[in-house]
């Protein structure tokens, strides 16, 4: 499935790319009559002149149009938070039918839809784990999303640099076909120079959509994910609330019985302590005799 839509945004974004050249190749001609024949360039002679990088900068030119809309429709809303999952697994959640709402999780595959059912894995272990697991979870989807736009990124930073690759070596043949002439003039070597600046050219119009492209997907998945994992949070306030609950009356049973049991020795204690014994008293003292 993810196969077929590739291909079809790939066919889209040649078919766009060949739209922009056509348009180009007929607005190219209109300047013919104020413009000299030496000076007009067109798109398909901008490709010419651009040679093995050139084609190499067009093949990136599509790849990176289809991955925007690849982008386009794979990370927003409506895919990564489908409607209506999070108010079924808080519902399904808050009557602790946990296996019901993991089979929700399943029936919509999505960012969201893991996150929770990673949390829903580990209910068992207390809120604790499940916001461990929840958070984990989001931090591994995130990581993907992010090297899956990074591919934007590489090729804003690889066009310029193969566009300066091929001016550098249309600037050597250029200097290299100036040095074999016998009596070279100055304006012999200026269509070797501006061919040789096609490439650089070719580089930048890829790399600055690219770049562009990525720092908006970039924030758009931070967004996202920030937001999927406050909703993913939210989905076991009332599982939470349960524990916390739980955990009291616990506490509260294991408090009297507690002390019952301390109070209980020492009144055994008390009761069977023997009495210290008084001393004899006498009744009256006998008075020594005179002799």
């Amino acid at each position: 499935m993810h196969t077929r839509r590739l291909v079809i945004i790939v066919l889209l974004g040649g078919c766009l790319w060949l739209v922009m050249a056509q348009a180009g190749f007929a607005q190219a001609p209109t300047f013919a009559q104020d413009q000299p024949e030496a000076t007009k360039l067109d798109i398909k002679e901008m490709i010419q002149a651009g040679g093995y990088v050139g084609y190499i900068i067009l093949a990136l030119s599509v790849a990176m149009i289809a991955l925007i809309f690849e982008h386009l429709i794979s990370i927003r809303h409506a895919t990564l938070m489908p409607h209506g999952l999070a108010e079924e697994a808080h519902r399904l959640v808050g009557l602790q039918q946990y296996a019901q709402a993991e089979q929700q999780c399943k029936l919509q595959p999505s960012f969201l839809g893991y996150v929770i059912s990673a949390g829903l894995a580990e209910v068992e272990m207390g809120y604790s784990a499940v916001e461990k697991a929840v958070e984990d979870a989001s931090m591994e989807q995130a990581a993907r999303l992010f090297r899956k736009i990074e591919y934007l990124s590489v090729i804003g930073n690889l066009a310029p640099m193969l566009g300066l690759l091929g001016t550098v070596w249309g600037m050597i043949l250029a200097f290299m076909e100036f040095e074999a002439k016998a009596n070279p003039q100055v304006s012999e070597l200026a269509p070797g120079i501006y061919r040789a600046l096609v490439t650089t050219l070719l580089g930048l119009s890829v790399a600055v959509p690219a770049l562009a492209a990525f720092a908006i997907f970039r924030n758009r998945v931070d967004e996202l994910v920030a937001e999927s994992t406050l909703m993913a949070e939210h989905v076991f306030t009332k599982y939470k609330r349960t524990v916390a609950q739980r955990r009291q009356q616990k506490k509260k049973a294991v408090e009297p019985a507690s002390q019952t049991a301390t109070s209980q020795p020492a009144v055994t204690q008390q009761s069977t302590k023997a009495p210290t014994p008084s001393p004899p008293t006498t009744g009256s003292s006998e008075e020594p005799t005179s002799s």
